[in-house]
């Protein structure tokens, strides 16, 4: 494979305002309570301070993408040459074998179409130069989208606390973990 494209989470940089997952909807219009891309809060055992942080999860376009190795009909395609896992919704037959097979959840039930749905990375603006509509929409730049071989990994996680490790099918997403929050004080204060 020559590069695998994969989406960085900064959580240090969220703010948990869901624009990333609002301009997804925007872009494809998925049916109500189906949502390629949400939000997700910390838990306090894992982010334990008042300021809150957040993952911004979709898709992971896994180097092993189970959901290719279930499909019968194969809806779901790896691409060659930029790792992105595509997933396309006239082929698939509602099987559901996606759906209960992936265990980060990114396969949804579109239960109105009776198909299954997922992020494919914005695939069509990709490969018109273009960032993916969530990278987008997300206003304090947060989100962003970056190529695994050329990424500093020096102070990017795969699997940061909070974030399940599969480590088989080996996630392409990354993230920057939410860091402490600095006490101020000022001159007064010492």
């Amino acid at each position: 494979m020559s590069k695998q494209l994969a989406f960085l989470v900064d959580s240090k940089k969220c703010i948990g305002c869901y624009s990333c997952a609002m301009a997804c909807k925007n872009q494809y219009h998925q049916e109500p309570g189906v949502k390629w891309r949400d939000l997700k809060p910390l838990p306090e055992d894992v982010y334990p301070h008042r300021d809150r942080a957040f993952y911004s999860l979709s898709c992971n376009h896994c180097a092993s993408p189970v959901c290719v190795s279930v499909c019968p009909v194969n809806a779901h395609t790896k691409r060659e040459k930029d790792g992105i896992v595509v997933h396309d919704a006239e082929k698939c037959i509602y099987c559901k074998a996606c759906i209960n097979s992936c265990s980060y959840g990114a396969a949804k039930d579109n239960k109105t179409q009776e198909r299954a749905e997922k992020c494919s990375f914005c695939v069509e603006k990709i490969d018109e130069g273009l960032l993916p509509a969530c990278v987008l929409g997300c206003p304090t730049k947060a989100l962003s989208m970056i190529d695994l071989d050329k990424a500093d990994s020096g102070n990017i996680e795969q699997y940061p606390k909070g974030f399940e490790k599969h480590t088989k099918l080996n996630p392409s997403t990354r993230f920057v973990f939410a860091k402490t929050p600095k006490l101020v004080t000022s001159d007064t204060d010492a």
